[in-house]
């Protein structure tokens, strides 16, 4: 995905891309990835902005508008997770009862969500332990799910 910005966040980099005035994705790049700041007055900018807002109080509340490209059970499962407030987490198992679905299902859906942070699927975690995030278990993305945890949780 080509990104219109690449900006710092506490936990590495994050691409942002916007579309037709919307943002459509915010991807977790390397710690080195070059930083390319957002255009003054642009939507990346603003979405810049917000991400500060909510690194400097998780209980920040986003307003820039986005569009979840995704399967309609995928869109489901997003509607659920923007729903779980800042400080709270629910279980796959949770969310895959509400959509009569599987875990497995839930967990595939969260981690192709495009705007993950603002989406907030770090707050899906599994029965035992963290679960995956953004369809990995490796310790690079599950650092980034514990910091934004521990930064919403306190």
């Amino acid at each position: 995905m080509e990104y219109s910005a690449v900006i710092a966040a506490p936990f590495g980099r994050l691409g942002v891309a916007c579309r037709d005035g919307e943002l459509i994705a915010l991807s977790f790049l390397p710690a080195d990835a070059t930083l390319r700041p957002p255009q003054a007055g642009s939507l990346e900018e603003e979405a810049a902005r917000q991400l500060e807002a909510y690194y400097a109080d998780p209980r920040h509340i986003f307003t820039v508008p986005y569009r979840l490209h995704g399967t309609p059970y995928q869109q489901r499962v997003w509607m659920q997770i923007a729903a779980i407030p800042c400080g709270e987490t629910r279980r796959y198992l949770d969310l895959s009862q509400a959509l009569a679905s599987s875990p497995r299902a839930v967990g595939g859906a969260c981690g192709r969500n495009p705007i993950p942070v603002i989406v907030p699927c770090h707050r899906v975690v599994a029965s035992a332990g963290l679960g995956g995030f953004n369809q990995s278990t490796g310790d690079e993305t599950l650092d980034i799910k514990r910091w934004l945890l521990r930064h919403e949780l306190g």
